[in-house]
C-alpha cells in the first residue's frame, strides 16, 4: 500500500516537474506575444554621423523604448540631394517601414519628391514640407533664427560690414535664416555681403583679406553648422584674426562648436534640442507605421539663442550636453 503511495507520488511529481519544463521553455502552454520590430531609415546630409551625435542620442533611445531596428546612413559626398533621394527608394525597396529624411538641398528635394510614390512614410527633419509628402515634419523656425541673429548683429557698430557665410544658399536652410536676418536688419546702416565658401580655403581667404594687407574689422555670421566651424577653426589659430573679428555667430551645437563659445571665439548661437527632435522623430516614424501614415502634422520645436555665459546655466546644459 505505502509503495503504492509513493510510486503515485512519484508519478505526480515526474508530471509536475514536465509540465513546468513545457511552460517554461516552449509556448505550447503559455503564447508569449511577439514583439514587432519596426525597421526605419535615417538618411542624413552629411558624409558622416559624427556631428549628428545628440539627434543619435535621441534616436537611440527611442528605438530602444518602441523596438525600432535604426539604420543610419550617410552620404558619400555632403549635400548630394540626389543621392539622398536614391537612397530613400533604395531603402524602402529593401524594407523600412518608414525613412527620416534630414534634406540636404530641401527645395530640390521637394521638387525631386513631387509624384514619387513612396510606400513607406516619410518624416522630414527640418523646415515644412508640404504635408501630401512627409508624413510628419519636425522643425526650428528657421525664419525666427535669422531674426535672433540679426537682433545679436544689432549689438556691433552699423559701420562694420556683416558677412554672411554659407555653403550656398540653397543648402540646408540658409536662404530661410539670412531671410530672417535681413529682416531684424532691415532699416538700419548695415553693410551685409555673402560670402559662399565653395573651395576649401574659402573661408581662411576672406579672414585673412579682412588682415591684410590693410586691417579691417568685421561681423562674420554663418548660416550653417559647417561654415561656423570653418571660421571658428580658423579663428582659433590666431589671436590675429580673432582680435580683428568684431564677432563671429551662427547656428549649430556640435561638441566644437560649443567649444568655440566657450572659449569667446564664437560670440553668440543658436541652438536647439537635437536630442527631443531625433527621439521625437522615431516616435513618429513608429505611430506612422502603425496607423498607415495616419495624420499628417507639423511640429515646430523652440529655438534659443545663446551666449558663453549660458554654457553653465541648467536650462541649457541638460540640453546641450545630454547623457546616454
Amino acid at each position: 500500500m505505502k509503495r503504492g503511495r509513493h510510486d503515485l507520488f512519484f508519478g505526480v511529481s515526474i508530471s509536475v516537474l514536465v509540465l513546468l519544463y513545457l511552460m517554461s521553455s516552449t509556448d505550447l502552454i503559455i503564447h508569449e506575444k511577439k514583439v514587432e520590430i519596426y525597421p526605419v531609415s535615417v538618411i542624413v546630409e552629411d558624409t558622416s554621423d559624427e556631428d549628428h551625435e545628440k539627434l543619435r542620442k535621441g534616436m537611440d533611445r527611442a528605438a530602444e523604448e518602441f523596438h525600432v531596428d535604426l539604420s543610419f546612413i550617410t552620404l558619400y559626398e555632403r549635400n548630394d540631394q540626389e543621392q539622398q533621394i536614391s537612397l530613400i527608394a533604395r531603402e524602402i525597396s529593401d524594407g523600412a517601414e518608414a525613412v527620416i529624411l534630414s534634406p540636404a538641398r530641401p527645395s530640390d528635394a521637394i521638387a525631386r519628391l513631387d509624384g514619387m510614390v513612396l510606400n513607406s512614410p516619410l518624416i522630414i527633419l527640418g523646415e515644412r514640407f508640404p504635408l501630401n509628402q512627409a508624413a510628419v515634419g519636425i522643425s526650428i523656425d528657421y525664419m525666427e533664427v535669422g531674426k535672433m541673429l540679426g537682433d545679436a548683429v544689432r549689438e556691433n557698430p552699423s559701420d562694420i560690414p556683416v558677412y554672411l557665410l554659407t555653403e550656398g544658399l540653397d543648402c540646408g536652410y540658409a536662404q530661410e535664416i539670412s531671410d530672417g536676418i535681413w529682416q531684424a536688419l532691415e532699416g538700419s546702416d548695415y553693410q551685409i555681403r555673402y560670402h559662399i565658401l565653395q573651395a576649401e580655403d574659402d573661408c581662411r581667404k576672406l579672414i585673412e583679406e579682412l588682415v591684410y594687407p590693410h586691417p579691417q574689422r568685421a561681423v562674420l555670421v554663418a548660416l550653417d553648422e559647417k561654415s561656423l566651424e570653418k571660421a571658428a577653426g580658423i579663428l582659433a589659430e590666431s589671436n590675429v584674426y580673432s582680435q580683428q573679428t568684431q564677432g563671429l555667430y551662427g547656428i549649430g551645437g556640435t561638441n566644437r562648436v560649443l567649444n568655440y563659445l566657450d572659449q569667446g571665439i564664437i560670440k553668440g548661437l543658436v541652438v536647439h534640442n537635437w536630442f527631443d527632435e531625433g527621439y521625437l522623430s522615431v516616435e513618429k516614424a513608429v505611430k506612422a507605421i502603425q496607423e498607415g501614415g495616419g495624420e499628417r502634422e507639423q511640429i515646430t520645436m523652440e529655438a534659443y539663442y545663446i551666449t558663453r555665459e549660458d554654457l553653465r546655466d541648467p536650462r541649457y546644459e541638460k540640453m546641450l550636453y545630454p547623457i546616454d
